[in-house]
């Protein structure tokens, strides 16, 4: 048998770990700044690129993308060349995979803080970094399948399959969620409106956690724990219905993130049905990895890197169980839009993403080095501390999202709202942002000393880029299934049969909801009293979209009595057919503003932007000055109402023509409504005096970014109004 020589390529996987070291400490510490913000609301006041709006989802995308995203490419690219005992099919795409992720980052890093922001949870990146992000994720993919073509080893283990589903699935969801018209370089509109839009992102959504932050890992997993523990997967059958079982029913779960909304019942009960199932697979799997490790506890005790990997696993089992257990209707009534998801998210990051990241890293540096690990007593320290930080982080969580329930639904005996002041419910819960920030700093304690120990072991080591191995060539095989194969031995060592069973695994649940929502009427009922947004009001809109207000802001009010009582009438699908994209939310750290059309005057919501604790005693909510002093660009308005009648809004030709007259119009009205407020009008003139003594330029009040705000914050919730019995004035 020829017996080959070729060398692994360590060098990509060494640059992928450096910058999964780098970009997490900024994530996590941006991270706790927001934090930080929750106790300190105006700590960078002023700035508008560090207000909080901003700052959130470049958190987000920094640690899922950049931390996560690099330790993915890290691990897949050490464990694929040694399973398939090849080195990965191309130099110059795994280069251009690394670099161009890079990119993609600091693309991010600049463009969200200045508020490029599409809005849409996991998916916030404007339309050109989101062709940067396919081209980058094809590359990676095109490499993958490649190296899997030239492999030497016959049977594709199961982390390849993984592998293979993460990459075909991830790309059919970027894909379809990001399909968007341009407006100008950094501005587009989503091809969904309302509950189209909401449906396809959370479809996206939800399986981004699932084929990004899960099924990756889960390869990853199958890889790592075995061989840091030296011990056999326990069941090679339990890992074959683990991967089918969990990429068909995952596609399916999204809806269980809408429930109660205006998403139609048959597609939340889907959702639904579907997550419930979704706990078998997940906890086959979990099982599968905490089994390797029987005969092994005794290395557990001792080796840092299984302690990360055991309280990964168990992180996963944890985030799993929660996952169904939160798409029951009836949990999900009390703990959606509270700080229960933010724990439940953190479980699944910080545990199962987190410390599975940082045991491989462990794993693999003194191998890729040639030497030992520097300190197991720091690692030790690392292990514990980051434990530590994760409780101490999870269960105030826990605490204020149960508070928050129980205050929002509570009723007095004569049937008022016990807590009618959202503010209550904010004030209550401010210790527990406390013991937040304090478990998420002693888990950036944690990483700095895990940065600390990998650099002093790679110091001690050896520069080994290109580790030579060797393998017997691999010889041609009939393609029939030979005798006694079974049907998934064969598809094991076929890699094309595979790629085309997974996409059609996955597609099928995704085609089964979002086409008939998208293609049949009347699953969203029309109502024709909801009009287009005017010119000012779809500036303003825009404006919303940059601050990202709808990160603390939801605009769906359910139909319980509670927030009936708060809100208003609950919210109806046929109110969102002209919202691209939707801005649903996904968390109240503020009231929702479905209804809040017409509740305060022109002057207090301007009040309120420049120091909310002055209209909020209170409040935690960061000021946004700015607005109130910048002069509003609207010279793209006619671009914006083209694009929008491309999508369908029903724009005339007359409308996007008089445009800026119509904006004009608006503006100066409430610049009017504003001078009723003589405080407002003293200060005014006071500033205008003041601008022309000193020969200062001067932006008049109808001209700033506040007005087209307001014009906004005031359309909202008002184009239904309804009668005593409830019924809906004008709805075909």
């Amino acid at each position: 048998m020829e017996v080959q020589q070729f060398y692994y390529d360590n060098k990509i996987v060494k640059k992928f770990i450096y910058a999964t070291l780098f970009w997490g400490i900024i994530g996590m510490s941006v991270g706790l700044l927001l934090a930080l913000m929750f106790l300190f609301p105006n700590i960078t006041d002023g700035i508008s690129w560090l207000s909080f709006g901003r700052l959130r989802p470049l958190h987000t995308n920094a640690v899922i993308f950049a931390f996560v995203g690099n330790a993915i490419y890290a691990g897949v690219y050490y464990s694929t060349q040694r399973l398939l005992k090849a080195r990965m099919f191309s130099d110059a795409l795994s280069n251009f995979n690394f670099w161009g992720w890079q990119a993609i980052i600091v693309a991010a890093a600049i463009t969200l803080p200045l508020g490029y922001t599409s809005s849409k949870e996991y998916a916030e990146l404007e339309w050109p970094i989101d062709i940067g992000i396919a081209l980058v994720w094809v590359a990676f993919g095109w490499n993958l399948i490649g190296t899997i073509i030239k492999r030497r080893q016959r049977h594709m283990y199961v982390a390849i399959w993984f592998y293979l589903g993460t990459f075909v699935t991830v790309a059919i969801l970027h894909i379809f969620n990001s399909l968007a018209l341009p407006v100008s370089a950094f501005k587009s509109y989503s091809v969904y409106a309302g509950v189209q839009d909401a449906l396809v992102q959370w479809w996206y959504g939800h399986n981004a956690v699932a084929f990004f932050l899960t099924t990756p890992f889960l390869g990853l997993m199958y890889y790592f724990v075995p061989k840091a523990a030296n011990r056999p997967v326990y069941s090679y059958k339990l890992s074959i219905v683990h991967f089918w079982s969990l990429i068909f029913l995952y596609i399916w779960a999204g809806p269980h993130h809408l429930l109660y909304t205006s998403l139609p019942d048959w597609a939340q009960n889907l959702g639904v049905a579907f997550s419930i199932m979704l706990l078998a697979p997940s906890w086959g799997g979990m099982i599968n990895g905490l089994l390797t490790l029987r005969g092994a506890w005794d290395k557990v005790r001792t080796d840092p890197t299984l302690k990360f990997m055991v309280v990964a696993i168990t992180g996963y089992g944890m985030a799993t169980f929660e996952g169904p257990l939160l798409s029951l209707k009836n949990v999900n009534a009390i703990a959606h839009f509270s700080d229960w998801i933010i724990a439940h998210v953190h479980v699944g990051a910080l545990a199962w993403n987190g410390f599975l990241t940082f045991g491989m890293i462990y794993w693999m540096v003194p191998k890729m080095f040639k030497t030992q690990l520097f300190s197991k007593g720091l690692a030790n320290f690392h292990f514990w501390i980051g434990t530590l930080g994760i409780i101490l982080y999870a269960l105030p969580m826990y605490v204020a999202g149960f508070t928050q329930a129980l205050m929002w639904k509570e009723f007095n005996p004569d049937g008022t709202l016990a807590y009618g002041n959202f503010l209550e419910t904010v004030t209550q819960i401010i210790p527990m942002y406390w013991m937040r920030a304090i478990g998420g700093s002693l888990y950036i304690v944690g990483f700095i000393v895990m940065l600390y120990n990998m650099v002093k072991t790679i110091r001690s080591g050896s520069k080994v880029e290109d580790e030579l191995a060797e393998a017997p060539a691999l010889t041609k095989v009939s393609k029939r299934r030979t005798s006694g194969e079974t049907f998934h031995t064969w598809l094991e060592r076929k890699p094309v049969q595979l790629t085309i069973l997974a996409t059609i695994t996955i597609l099928i649940g995704g085609i089964i909801q979002i086409v008939p929502t998208i293609l049949v009427k009347s699953n969203i009922p029309t109502i024709t009293s909801v009009k287009p947004y005017t010119p000012l009001e779809l500036e303003g809109r825009d404006l919303y979209i940059r601050e990202g207000c709808v990160g603390c802001h939801s605009q769906m009010i359910r139909p319980f009595r509670s927030e009936v009582e708060r809100y208003g009438e609950y919210s109806k699908a046929g109110e969102f057919v002209y919202d691209h994209p939707f801005l649903w939310g996904s968390k109240r750290t503020g009231p929702d503003l479905a209804r809040i059309g017409g509740k305060y005057s022109d002057s207090w919501h301007l009040n309120h932007m420049y120091d909310p604790q002055s209209t909020s005693s209170g409040s935690i909510m960061p000021a946004y000055q700015w607005m109130i002093l910048n002069e509003h660009d609207r010279s793209n308005i006619e671009r914006k109402m083209n694009v929008m009648i491309t999508l369908g809004v029903p724009y005339t030709v007359e409308e996007v023509a008089n445009a800026n007259q119509a904006m004009d119009e608006q503006a100066m009205q409430i610049e009017k409504n504003l001078y009723a407020d003589p405080d407002f009008a003293k200060s005014y003139e006071e500033d205008k005096k003041y601008a022309k003594e000193n020969e200062a330029p001067f932006i008049e009040m109808r001209d700033r970014e506040i007005v087209s705000l307001i014009a906004y914050l005031q359309r909202l919730g008002t184009d239904i109004k309804i009668k005593e019995t409830g019924e809906i004035i004008s709805e075909n």
